[in-house]
């Protein structure tokens, strides 16, 4: 794939997007691209039109950046153009995340928690609900009935704050509509501090 160099004012925004960026959503590209830069290309044809990435080009421009890096495909017929544009973006919603990695990369940035996509208050608060849960599970195998209703609502506490900071930071990214029947349950776990197991909860 060969990158090209583009000055943004010779770019051209589709007559219709697939997809509506938020200014939440805006805001968070802003931020990424600050912090990373632009770590993707934007997907343009012949004519120089976006046909994926207009957020990223929305948010290049509110940046007052003047080029872009660029991928130009060209000989598509207008129906492939139009499915191009519905696929990119459903299948970013397709995946879901791995809880477990997702807990782990948290725990390795202890106090480093801006995150772009993410608000910060949420991840620490989820931080702070994994060690309360770490501290219980050191005494894991004697524990009596009091305890592991400790356990079970320091669970449901922390599903809830993940559901939040999904919900909140995910939400404008259109993800995949689960179909009848589809099973979108993932099952959560800690590792056990003491001995290294993982601990389904």
């Amino acid at each position: 794939m060969k990158v090209i160099r583009l000055p943004l004012a010779d770019i051209k925004r589709p007559e219709r997007n697939v997809r509506i960026h938020t200014e939440k959503q805006l805001r968070e590209f802003s931020r990424s691209i600050t912090m990373f830069g632009q770590i993707r290309p934007i997907v343009i044809d012949e004519y120089n039109t976006i046909m994926a990435g207009v957020g990223c080009y929305e948010t290049l421009l509110k940046l007052g950046r003047t080029e872009g890096d660029f991928y130009k495909i060209e000989g598509l017929s207008e129906n492939q153009k139009k499915k191009l544009m519905i696929a990119d973006n459903k299948i970013f919603g397709l995946g879901i995340e791995d809880l477990d990695t997702f807990n782990t990369f948290l725990d390795e940035l202890q106090q480093d928690l801006d995150i772009p996509g993410y608000d910060e208050e949420i991840l620490r608060s989820m931080v702070a609900a994994a060690d309360d849960l770490s501290d219980t599970i050191r005494e894991y195998g004697n524990l009596d009935a009091e305890d592991l209703a400790g356990i079970a609502s320091g669970r449901e506490k922390k599903e809830s704050m993940m559901e939040t900071a999904q919900t909140s930071t995910l939400k404008s990214e259109s993800p995949a509509t689960p179909q009848v029947g589809e099973n979108t349950e993932v099952q959560k776990s800690i590792i056990c501090p003491g001995c290294g197991e993982t601990i389904w909860l």
